[in-house]
Formats: C-alpha cells, sequence, structure tokens
C-alpha cells in the first residue's frame, strides 16, 4: 500500500499523438498536447485528460459544501452559540486557558480556527457569518462550475474554522473527510483564473491521484474495520441488524429489514466484495479504474436510498468521479457548437501546436509535485494505521485534517434503544396521577406512528447524537441534561431544534425526565402496521431522573453555562 502511495505522482502514458512506428510518451502535466481529434460539434475529448472531470468535481464538491454550510447555519447558534448546548465561546477560552491565557501557536494547532482572530463578543453572528459566506461561494462554484485555488481554500478555511469549535457534534468521520476532499479540490484549479477551461493549467494527474488515493483508503479502511471488529461481519449476520438500529432509519429501511436471512447474508457478501477487493482495481488500468468508479458510485446510491447517514456517501462519491476521465464523461456535456466539448477539443488542439509553455505551467508543476510529496508525507501515519490489526477510525494525525483514517460500522449494535424526553406540569414528579407529555425530534424514531424520515444528505446533528447517547449515560453526555434545562425554560431557540413541543402555547413544564425505551421495526402487515405503528416498543427504566430549573442551578454554574431562561 505504501507503493499505491507513490503512484499518486505517476505520469499518465498516452497524452501525446501517436506518430507512425513511434513509441508513446507520457506527460503528465500538459494533457493538452493530446490529440484532440476532429474539431466540431461532434468531437470527443481523448482518453487520460481530466478537464471536463475537474467540472464534475468542483460542482460536486460545492455542492457538499453547501450542505455542510446549510446544516451549519440553520444549527449552530442551537448547538455550539452563546447559548448553545455546548457554547464554543466557552470551549475556546478554556482552551486558551489551558495555553497558559495566550494564542499561540500550540492553541492555534489543537483547534486551528479563524475565530481565534475575530471578537467574540457576539459569537451566534460570527457563526452565522462565517456559514453564510460559505454558502454563497459554495453555490457561486456550484452554478458556474469555475472555481480558483481561492475561492476553494476560502470554503476548506471556513469549513476547518468552524468543524474546529464544534466539539462533539462536529466529530463524526464525514467532516474529515470533507476538509481532506476540499482540500484536494484547492489543488484542481488555477491561482486566479475563473474559467470552465483555464489555459494552460489542465488538472494534474498528480491531484487526480490524490482523490484516487482518498477513495481507496476509505473504502479499504471500511472494510478492514468491518473484518476486524465485530464478528456478525465474518459471519454474514450484520445486515440483519443494520437497517433497525442505524442511527436514523428511513422507510426504505423498514422494509429491508424484513428481507430473508439469505439476502442479507449476500449483501453483506456485496459489501465486503465492494469495501476489500474493488478499491485495488484503481491500479489495474483504466478500464478497471472505470470500473472501480461504478461501482462504488452504486454502492453509495444504495446505501444512500437505504438510511440517513448524513451527506456520507455522497461525500464518498466525490473522489469516485476522479476514476473516469474527459472520454468517460463526455456524454454529460452538451456537443452543441460553442459547448464545452468543441472549446476542449479546439484548445487541445493549440495546445499541441505551442512549442513554447509560460513560465507559470513550470511553476504549477513545482506545485503540484510539492503536493503529492505533501500527501505522500502525511499517508504514513494512515498506510500504518490500515495495516494495524488495532486500526483505529475516523481519526486525523494533522490537525489540519488534510490525510484521514476511515471507517464505518465497526461494530453493529444487535438492539435499538431511544431515549425518550418528557415533561410534566405536576408539582410531584413522583405522583402517579402525573401526565407526562413527550417532546418530538425532527427525525429519530420516537411516536410509534410517525413515518421515519427521509433526509439526507441533510442531516440533523442533535439526532444522530441522541442515539449514542442512547447507549450511553447521561453522565457521559452532560449536554442532554443541559438540552432539559432549554426545554424547561421553553427556549425558542432550542426548540427550533426539535419537531414538535408539547407545552407550546401553554406554561413551561416543571419537571424534564428521560426515559429508556427499547425500539423495534413493527412488521409489516402485522398486528400494530395496521394499526398505523411503525415502531413497537417496551420501557427499559429511567435514563435520568426527573430535574427542575432550580435544582439545575449549580450543574450549570459548575460547567460555566449560561442559565436557562435567563433567570
Amino acid at each position: 500500500m505504501l507503493a499505491a502511495g507513490s503512484d499518486m505522482a505517476a505520469p499518465r502514458s498516452g497524452l501525446r499523438q501517436r506518430q507512425k512506428g513511434a513509441a508513446t510518451s507520457a506527460v503528465p502535466e500538459v494533457p493538452e498536447r493530446a490529440a484532440a481529434g476532429p474539431v466540431g460539434s461532434e468531437a470527443k475529448p481523448p482518453q487520460g485528460t481530466f478537464w471536463l472531470t475537474r467540472i464534475m468535481l468542483l460542482r460536486s464538491i460545492a455542492l457538499l459544501y453547501f450542505v455542510a454550510f446549510l446544516v451549519a447555519y440553520h444549527q449552530n447558534k442551537q448547538l455550539i452559540g452563546e447559548k448553545g448546548l455546548l457554547p464554543c465561546k466557552l470551549y475556546l477560552q478554556n482552551v486558551k486557558k489551558y495555553f497558559k491565557g495566550k494564542i499561540n501557536l500550540d492553541a492555534l494547532s489543537y483547534a486551528p480556527t479563524i475565530i481565534w482572530f475575530l471578537d467574540w463578543s457576539d459569537m451566534d453572528s460570527i457563526l452565522d457569518y462565517l456559514s453564510l459566506l460559505g454558502l454563497a461561494v459554495s453555490a457561486f462554484v456550484l452554478v458556474s462550475g469555475c472555481a480558483n485555488m481561492v475561492l476553494m481554500a476560502v470554503l476548506w478555511v471556513l469549513y476547518l474554522s468552524l468543524v474546529n469549535v464544534g466539539q462533539i457534534w462536529y466529530s463524526f468521520g464525514w467532516e474529515s473527510q470533507l476538509l481532506e476532499t476540499g482540500f484536494l479540490g484547492i489543488f484542481l484549479c488555477p491561482l486566479w483564473t475563473l474559467s470552465h477551461l483555464p489555459q494552460h493549467t489542465p488538472p494534474s494527474s498528480i491531484v487526480i491521484w490524490g482523490f484516487r488515493w482518498l477513495i481507496f483508503r476509505i473504502m479499504l479502511g471500511a472494510g478492514l474495520i468491518k473484518i476486524r471488529g465485530d464478528r456478525c461481519w465474518r459471519e454474514l449476520t450484520c445486515m440483519d441488524y443494520h437497517y433497525e438500529t442505524q442511527p436514523v432509519p428511513n422507510p426504505i429501511a423498514y422494509f429491508m429489514h424484513r428481507s430473508p436471512w439469505w439476502f442479507h447474508q449476500f449483501e453483506t457478501l456485496v459489501n465486503h466484495f465492494t469495501e476489500l477487493l474493488v478499491p485495488f482495481f484503481i491500479f489495474l488500468g483504466r478500464r478497471m479504474c472505470i470500473l472501480h468508479g461504478l461501482l462504488q458510485i452504486l454502492f453509495q446510491v444504495l446505501l444512500i436510498i437505504s438510511g440517513n447517514l448524513s451527506f456520507l456517501n455522497w461525500l464518498t462519491i466525490i473522489p469516485s468521479i476522479a476514476c473516469f476521465d474527459d472520454a468517460s464523461l463526455s456524454f454529460l456535456f452538451s456537443c452543441r457548437q460553442g459547448g464545452l466539448r468543441e472549446r476542449l477539443a479546439q484548445m487541445q488542439l493549440k495546445g499541441a501546436a505551442e512549442k513554447q509553455l509560460p513560465l507559470g505551467c513550470y511553476i504549477r508543476r513545482v506545485v503540484n509535485i510539492s503536493f503529492g510529496l505533501l500527501i505522500a508525507y502525511l499517508s504514513i501515519p494512515v498506510v500504518l494505521n490500515l495495516l494495524n490489526s488495532r486500526q483505529v477510525m475516523n481519526t486525523s494525525f494533522n490537525p489540519l485534517r488534510i490525510v484521514n483514517t476511515y471507517g464505518a460500522f465497526g461494530s453493529i449494535t444487535k438492539e435499538r434503544t431511544e431515549v425518550v424526553l418528557q415533561g410534566t406540569a405536576s408539582l410531584d414528579p413522583h405522583d402517579p396521577a402525573a401526565v407526562w407529555e413527550e417532546y418530538e425530534f425532527k427525525c429519530k424514531p420516537g411516536d410509534l406512528k410517525r413515518r421515519p424520515c427521509f433526509i439526507t444528505p441533510y442531516h440533523y446533528r442533535l439526532d444522530w447524537l441522541m442515539w449514542f447517547a442512547a447507549f450511553q449515560t447521561y453522565e457521559q453526555n452532560e449536554w442532554i441534561v443541559h438540552l432539559a434545562g432549554k426545554l424547561l425554560a421553553q427556549e425558542e431557540q432550542t426548540l427550533s431544534l426539535l419537531a414538535a413541543n408539547p407545552f407550546a402555547g401553554r406554561d413551561p413544564p416543571r419537571w424534564i425526565r428521560g426515559e429508556h425505551f427499547k425500539y423495534k421495526f413493527s412488521q409489516p402487515g402485522g398486528r400494530h402496521a395496521s394499526e398505523g405503528r411503525w415502531w413497537i416498543r417496551k420501557r427499559l427504566g429511567p435514563y435520568f431522573p426527573p430535574v427542575n430549573l432550580q435544582g439545575l442551578k449549580k450543574f450549570y454554574e459548575d460547567r460555566g453555562w449560561p442559565y436557562p431562561g435567563g433567570h
């Protein structure tokens, strides 16, 4: 696999015109010298160039950035804002205090974010401005299909700044994966030019191999963590549980869960084939590389259909696009006169006739080689981790998250448990006559008759963390007690994270408690399903005891959290 890393800088072959009886030579950084074929509306790009691939990659990266910044704009204030469940201002203050009250290199390395250099007096506005700027820039790249290194670097810095103050809400693998993908996207582009086909700036083969190296590590890491992890992956039984116990199931998962045992075993074998064997197709020539891209995209689409895994699977499609060259993607672009395909053919013919390249082309080549060496160097601990029997997943070995380890579902939960938050207006929470009313979340299971949601690639961060909290304790998830306090105070900002407040238009509850339930899908066509129930549940016991605002006061003071409701 170390050899695979060195192949990132390998030149493409067959880029120059073949002369009769002459051997083919490779010019990796100047694919515009390739044979362009006939110029006209039917011109088809040659194999081994990536101008059209770059447009697809940039638009795809921009789409995922747009979704990520949209989630941030809608949810960051409630989660990490001034009155958030885990305020990022308090987090940065604690980091600064740990490093002796200074914003020095150590503090910047621990939490790289431009928020260090901004005015913290209105953190909510800072979070909004960062998200809105990210939305604007990503929307421009998405619509235009054009970008330069400056715009892509802006997107990367903005999202890096949010991830590094997001704490547990931003602690999942897809955040680092988006940053690594976005970092690669920076080097796809010219420095300043905004054009679909920037003259003398072809996509570097080194960057294209950077994307391929990324999808190789993602898939192989995911496959190895499964084989080394839960025995159900080796026994081919994990899919018996996955659809029901995944973090946020969708309606299709409800029916997939009831598939016969042999189909679940077949699914698991397909998963192992796709994650453990298919990645090596990348290194077996152009046709096998294209086959790899097709199989990986198909696999990710199937995962998108069967679950709400944030934007993870959408994001994993992106590096697979780098498996396709212009010749294989040309059908996606208009062949009309004056279209991209014709302009590309004309530019390549013009480039082939040029005898002297501008100095900038050689500078760019040095930058690309330096980039390749950086990726190879940062890949060393990642490769060692892949080879280690104690492999860790979704980990960064550098503070900028440029090259990371990945993996998913190394272990599978066999039963689904949920934390249900309930409130009562009763003076005595232990009164048997007390009426407890349930809060409903946006997407996580709660109401037995509510259809599972379908939200991918959008992501509800609170719902996702509630899934993890259900198989831990509230002591391990203090933010859930913070949430209870905000519900007691009926804070509108926090309530916007929920789907239904049973005390809307009424006095706030006097007490909030957490109840622990076991959830199972109902049987399609069975008695519970005929009553409109998607789920059946059984109470396991209390998750946290009844709490009121007065009783939480010291809890808040000890953690430096603002007291809910401003009391």
